[in-house]
């Protein structure tokens, strides 16, 4: 049986990659922000509450496991209405969305070496593009994709993975201010060729991919799940 933990995995795209591992009969282990009696699971999974800005809380967190098979980070914040301009939210959003993937993935590092097993990080298409709203989460998922690719460089010798996820326009709670508002809506559904908003299910089956025997030779990627959004 997998060992699967999915970091943020309580909410929108998280939750569901949970769920697809959970269906395949795999010890998946979710975390989130919120107490674990307030994650509304429909599927079998170990609920553990965790701020990944926390380093002792994510050290004694992954100590608990001798092996991890496939860690998945989708631990991740926005803060609108000009937050990320102020050196404090923007220091925030960088601490929860690049430093705590890091922090996740060095505190796991020796588990997933016992399985040779990977990582999927959340990278985003604002990893190649820049955004005059939300500068911190362009910037901190820019780093993902470039922590993404040194770690896979660093931990293939030791058999370990690690690949990242560009989700593109996700319908999920982090993106409701946009899907509430038509004429954005309109717009970003518009310049995406496949002509609508993506769901959290959308990205299940490349995680199920980049997790499998079949991406055995696939490490250090960016893989976009944006409807085509980046080739425009």
């Amino acid at each position: 049986m997998r060992t699967v933990i999915v970091v943020g995995g309580s909410t929108g795209i998280g939750q569901a990659i949970a769920e697809a591992f959970a269906s395949q009969a795999a010890d998946v282990h979710v975390t989130g922000i919120e107490a674990p009696d307030s994650m509304a699971l429909d599927f079998e999974a170990g609920k553990h509450q965790l701020d990944v800005r926390d380093e002792q809380a994510v050290s004694r967190f992954f100590s608990q496991f001798s092996k991890i098979d496939v860690l998945v980070n989708c631990a991740g914040v926005i803060r609108r209405g000009g937050q990320e301009f102020t050196p404090e939210g923007f220091a925030d959003v960088v601490d929860i969305n690049l430093n705590g993937t890091q922090r996740c993935c060095q505190a796991a590092h020796e588990a997933l070496k016992a399985a040779e097993g990977c990582i999927i990080n959340t990278a985003s298409m604002l990893s190649f593009f820049g955004s005059g709203f939300v500068p911190a989460y362009s910037a901190s998922k820019g780093g993902v994709a470039q922590l993404t690719r040194s770690l896979a460089i660093a931990w293939a010798p030791v058999g370990i993975r690690v690949n990242a996820l560009a989700p593109g326009w996700i319908a999920t709670d982090l993106t409701s201010t946009l899907t509430q508002d038509p004429a954005r809506s309109a717009e970003l559904v518009d310049r995406t060729p496949m002509g609508r908003w993506g769901t959290p299910e959308d990205l299940v089956g490349p995680a199920l991919f980049l997790a499998s025997p079949g991406a055995q030779f696939v490490t250090g990627a960016i893989l976009p799940v944006d409807g085509g959004y980046a080739a425009r």
